[in-house]
């Protein structure tokens, strides 16, 4: 276990931040980023802590893109093999990610020193699976699998992490494909190389294809010095099996190893394959039924502010606010607001500004509204969060209908009665 400090004595330390987390020994250094093992000083869970420097994300947009998709996506997601996102919290100069510590490091570190047996390889792969099914489910593409990005925890289960590069159902185009070129060259699907636009389940099984390979082999598939020559070779398909591969684990390389995207293995077919489902009896998968895998409020959760990281969203330097649901496309109106009072008294008087129109209202979790105009053709969904006891977040985004409709529902008619609820964000921190 890294060190820290004394958390024991009552006294904050140092080294703490917020006064809740000690921050101890350095894990991992990037470019743009730093990753600190760290302990709740109430509880003394163990964690990880993500720490950016501000100034240089706010002058990347790029990055800050990825970092606002990978809170978007992580706050979203609570699955067994899935690293959580517990919090974040931010001071003017830095934005720290608090998340699950897996202390067995990452899987690439195991299949560097040698290849796996095919039952420890399927045992990593199952709990892969799981974990890509349930995020396919929720609308969630990773678009980077690779060893590096799945962690081991002390009980030797896998963790998926780094969804800095993942898409939502929302990014979809018109084709109903994906067109953003992202991944790592020798895990990326060869209908990426095309740039023709590509399905995300269907990238996300050939680089689960690719890593069951090296696990198994100890090799990649598609590997050359020259990175034009690898695409050729991934485009192509062309790789040799490793001579100690049984034949039912071939047959389903072969299938998650298919240049075609439409004739490639699902995950339906993947559950169902003999060679998988051997000892699989310990992995869950996701249904849509089933309560274990949803993403549920913590106890008490309307009457709980929200952290440090939905304050900064709303006020200078960083924008964290593009957050759309899944259910909205690209090209939908979309925005943040903060208002006074609790979200049962926003909700509600939302329904009374358009209790006299022609709208059908549909009721979401938690604190959520859809409001549905022509029959569908044109939607406003609200959703509403408890940023103190004194102030919300109302969050608005729109599909369908067009921005003349919008700005004339919305803009004109239901903002302007809301605003007359607002608070001041920069005075409200203080």
């Amino acid at each position: 276990m890294p060190e820290v400090g004394n958390i024991a004595s009552g006294v904050q330390p140092p080294n703490s931040l917020f006064g809740k987390y000690e921050l101890g020994k350095l894990l991992g250094c990037g470019a743009f980023a730093k990753v600190y093992y760290a302990r709740d000083i109430a509880t003394g869970q163990s964690l990880a802590v993500k720490v950016f420097n501000k100034q240089k994300i706010t002058n990347n947009s790029s990055l800050m893109s990825n970092i606002e998709r990978e809170i978007d996506i992580m706050r979203r997601l609570r699955h067994p093999n899935i690293v959580k996102l517990y919090e974040v919290l931010a001071t003017k100069t830095k934005i720290y990610f608090v998340m699950e510590f897996v202390k067995g490091g990452e899987l690439f570190a195991k299949v560097a020193k040698t290849r796996l047996s095919e039952s420890q390889s399927r045992k990593y792969f199952q709990q892969l699976i799981s974990a890509i099914e349930y995020c396919h489910s929720r609308g969630v593409y990773h678009r980077d699998l690779k060893p590096e990005n799945l962690l081991i925890d002390e009980n030797g289960n896998l963790k998926v992490s780094d969804f800095g590069l993942s898409a939502l159902t929302g990014h979809i185009r018109d084709d109903g494909l994906l067109h953003t070129l992202c991944g790592t060259p020798a895990y990326v699907a060869p209908e990426i190389l095309t740039k023709r636009g590509y399905n995300g389940s269907k990238a996300d099984l050939w680089s689960c294809g690719v890593i069951l390979f090296v696990l198994t082999a100890g090799y990649l598939p598609f590997n050359d010095p020259n990175l034009m020559m690898m695409y050729k070779k991934i485009y192509k398909g062309n790789y040799q099996f490793a001579k100690w591969m049984s034949s039912d684990l071939r047959r389903l390389l072969a299938r998650l190893l298919d240049t075609n995207p439409t004739t490639r293995i699902t995950i339906d077919e993947i559950t169902s394959n003999p060679w998988f489902k051997k000892g699989s009896s310990g992995t869950k998968f996701y249904d849509c039924e089933d309560e274990e895998f949803l993403v549920k409020p913590e106890p008490d959760a309307k009457t709980t502010p929200l952290n440090a990281f939905d304050i900064i969203s709303f006020s200078s330097g960083l924008n964290l606010s593009p957050f759309f649901d899944s259910t909205y496309n690209t090209h939908s109106q979309g925005e943040k607001l903060v208002v006074a009072g609790p979200p049962e008294e926003v909700i509600n008087k939302i329904q009374e500004i358009v209790k006299e129109d022609n709208v059908r209202i549909k009721k979401r979790r938690d604190w959520g509204v859809e409001l549905v105009w022509q029959n569908g053709k044109f939607v406003i969904g609200f959703e509403v969060f408890r940023l103190t006891e004194r102030m919300a977040v109302v969050e608005v985004h729109s599909r369908g209908g067009g921005a003349e409709l919008y700005d004339q529902i919305w803009t004109n008619r239901i903002k302007p009665e809301l605003l007359e609820r607002r608070f001041d964000i920069e005075h409200s921190q203080h």
